[in-house]
């Protein structure tokens, strides 16, 4: 049976330098087909589709909500040569309804232990227009290594320096944050992999330095004293959304070699200057993730924030604007009282205002998202930042003999691709 496992592409978020991250969703699904499936993967940020190539069924794996006009584009050609289309991933989770008016079939949930059933049912004719497991999660027992070798890997590159490989050691998340959509997705509770499955899973990467998605990285303190300690002998460098605030975590992160975190900035309180100053005291950067529109927010606010994130000497600032994805708590509350604007999917791209904000028109917010973007780079743009971040990590790899180690890796990689 030849599949192929398309990632359609979608439009990038403006004022944000544009680099490609190689896609998680798309290799955890892999490492779920089963070996005997002549799998091709196509990620169309970094390829072109080849329609011509007559798969006997098409996958389509979207993680985003402004992914979908082009997803529902590619599985329209597919249909009209005759080639069953599935969908999974995020987005489908969250648009089912309408995506199933647009596929053969639709994946819902986490897909281990479950899809080689899948594929018997299509073998057979008898392909299911849904298969819904959002309400029963696998055991993460069952959740093996991804199939990175499924990805060109010389196409993950940003001006010669390899992107980060994503890696994850839990799904779910005991938060419920107003603008997110993981308590829909992923379930309330937090459900960690085994560690040991996770190290191994980090050993075989051949990239020095990862992103670890996990939703938070503040769920479980002595999970995470587990997972760090474990981590240390790796030497690896990586990032990650927010950790746990507290002395050890911190510690430890550093020591098993975190590089950077995402961390969320919703005030000029004194508990987040706290916060980073802690991050940058134990060698940790910070890019703050920075949600503008809220119900809190006027011009005047807003104005105040940027000015806190400079006098907090954040390392990067990622600006974006408040997005109702379905099901997120946010957008339940907007629909009530009547104020999304548009539900035009290519949109969502969390750059547009697509609902009436309380304290300003949209063309007002959108102004002040540009002014936020303009106003913190004004002494230098994120590619400059970014480089400072990434002349930090490169100093901390040759100060333990990680960054040759890596380069020479690289290299062969490369060598042995031009070889092919």
């Amino acid at each position: 049976m030849k599949m192929t496992l398309i990632y359609p592409k979608w439009p990038k978020l403006e004022g944000q330098t544009e680099f490609h991250l190689p896609p998680h969703g798309p290799v955890v699904f892999a490492a779920s087909v089963p070996p005997e499936v002549d799998l091709t993967f196509i990620d169309e940020n970094v390829q072109e589709i080849a329609f011509g190539r007559d798969p006997d069924i098409v996958a389509l794996s979207v993680m985003l909500t402004s992914q979908l006009p082009r997803a529902f584009e590619i599985a329209r050609q597919y249909r009209e040569m005759g080639i069953p289309v599935i969908f999974g991933g995020i987005a489908v989770m969250l648009h089912s309804e309408e995506v199933m008016m647009h596929g053969d079939s639709v994946f819902l949930g986490e897909v281990e232990g479950r899809f080689a059933g899948v594929l018997e049912d299509f073998a057979k004719g008898n392909l299911k227009k849904v298969y819904n497991y959002m309400a029963d999660p696998p055991d993460l027992r069952l959740a093996g290594t991804a199939r990175r070798e499924i990805l060109d890997r010389s196409l993950y590159n940003y001006r010669g320096v390899q992107m980060l490989d994503l890696v994850h050691a839990s799904r779910g998340c005991k938060f419920n944050c107003f603008p997110c959509c993981t308590g829909f997705l992923g379930g309330r509770l937090f459900r960690p992999r085994p560690i040991d499955k996770v190290i191994e899973e980090m050993e075989s990467i051949p990239n020095n330095r990862l992103f670890i998605v996990d939703n938070s990285l503040a769920q479980d303190r002595e999970w995470l004293i587990d997972l760090f300690t474990a981590m240390i002998p790796l030497k690896k460098k990586w990032v990650s959304h927010p950790l746990l605030d507290d002395d050890k975590i911190l510690s430890l992160a550093a020591e098993a070699g975190c590089w950077y975190v995402y961390q969320a900035i919703f005030d000029t309180s004194d508990v987040i200057r706290r916060r980073v100053e802690r991050l940058k005291d134990n060698g940790i950067g910070v890019e703050g993730t920075i949600i503008l529109g809220t119900d809190d927010q006027d011009e005047d606010y807003i104005k105040r924030l940027v000015d806190f994130l400079c006098e907090i000497r954040l390392d990067l600032a990622e600006f974006t604007i408040l997005t109702p994805f379905p099901h997120s708590p946010i957008r339940d509350r907007f629909e009530q009282e009547g104020r999304i604007l548009s539900n035009n999917w290519i949109d969502y791209t969390a750059d547009k205002v697509v609902f009436q904000p309380k304290h300003m028109t949209p063309d007002k917010l959108h102004e002040m998202f540009l002014y936020a973007w303009n106003t913190f780079y004004e002494g230098g743009g994120y590619a400059l930042k970014m480089g400072e971040l990434f002349k930090k990590v490169i100093r901390r790899e040759m100060d333990d003999g990680t960054y040759r180690r890596y380069e020479m890796g690289r290299k062969r990689a490369f060598r042995k691709k031009g070889a092919a």
